[in-house]
């Protein structure tokens, strides 16, 4: 699929962006893997982490301005948009930044993408874009629907944009994962509130569900994995079972339990073995373009706490163990 292929990823330097980067040297015969991101550090750290592979390259720049963007997907066929601001305090603290990166980002990558001939686009996206309650949230949803128009404005052009939805990734910069093993050593874990619950997902099938929307996509598309859910209270006893759990509260921007489809998308949505399909509501969309798919009920609601899949404690353990902090 992507043999012989010129790949561009966005925040490449990022969790995803590095295990992204592993599988696909691993798996495909790529022309060139560029990594863009704006911390040169990061990509120092990333060229000596792999070494020196002639098939991947650095290139410094930031999706806020368009011309840097133009000049990097030069000769480019596939994108992969893994760059946002993502941390809901901060984005809160300094909306105008969250925007900036989040919307007019994915508006230039967009503009970009169609201008420059590249032929395919996943961005990806969060359960926190599903009716949002934050300013993290809010932008990633605008994001979504910005890619998915996107299709409306390619003409004639062969490109075509796509976006892969999922819940929090175990052990990636910013989860609570890394935080409950900080703070193990001193005998007691935060716990916002005991009845949250979160969609979980590793960083490996991530990747694998950006791999099957690249396969899969026609344009239009939000491909949503099926993914097991876990209460935060399991996930602290997975972690440090000896601690003590102290009940913070709910912060700000945040919600009890999390959604990937609402009983509105579900009437749009076409449910494969192993993922969902949310489909675009636009003329140019053909119905026929996902003939496998099941259609969904319209009460059908996917959420992390009604889920039918949940991780036990082992499981999580088993996870953890896989990881490198």
């Amino acid at each position: 699929m992507l043999n012989g292929k010129t790949i561009l990823v966005t925040g490449g330097t990022g969790s995803f962006g590095k295990k992204f980067t592993r599988m696909v040297l691993d798996r495909y015969d790529v022309n060139k893997l560029i990594i863009f991101s704006r911390d040169e550090l990061k990509q120092a750290q990333m060229r000596a982490e792999f070494g020196d592979n002639p098939k991947l390259r650095f290139f410094i720049g930031d999706v806020r301005d368009k011309e840097r963007l133009y000049r990097a997907f030069d000769g480019v066929d596939v994108v992969i948009h893994a760059a946002a601001l993502k941390r809901v305090p901060e984005c809160e603290y300094n909306p105008f930044e969250a925007i900036k990166t989040n919307v007019i980002g994915a508006q230039n990558i967009i503009d970009a993408a169609i201008d420059r001939g590249v032929s395919k686009i996943v961005a990806l996206s969060t359960d926190k874009a599903v009716n949002p309650i934050n300013l993290y949230g809010a932008t990633k949803l605008c994001s979504d629907k910005l890619f998915i128009a996107g299709n409306s404005y390619v003409g004639s052009k062969d490109t075509r944009f796509a976006v892969v939805r999922y819940g929090n990734v175990v052990g990636s910069r910013g989860s609570v994962v890394p935080l409950f093993l900080q703070l193990k050593e001193a005998g007691k874990l935060p716990i916002t509130d005991p009845r949250m619950t979160r969609f979980w997902i590793t960083l490996e099938e991530g990747v694998e569900m950006v791999f099957a929307a690249l396969e899969k996509m026609q344009g239009g598309e939000i491909f949503v994995p099926k993914i097991p859910s876990m209460k935060i209270t399991d996930l602290a006893e997975a972690i440090a079972p000896e601690c003590e759990l102290e009940i913070v509260g709910i912060r700000p921007g945040e919600k009890l339990h999390e959604s990937l489809i609402t009983g509105s998308d579900a009437r749009h949505t076409l449910e494969f073995e192993n993922y969902y399909i949310i489909q675009p509501e636009f003329s140019w969309w053909k119905l026929g373009n996902h003939k496998d798919g099941k259609p969904l009920t319209d009460d059908f609601e996917y959420t992390s706490d009604k889920n039918e899949e949940w991780l036990t404690v082992d499981e999580m353990r088993e996870m953890l163990k896989q990881l490198q902090f």
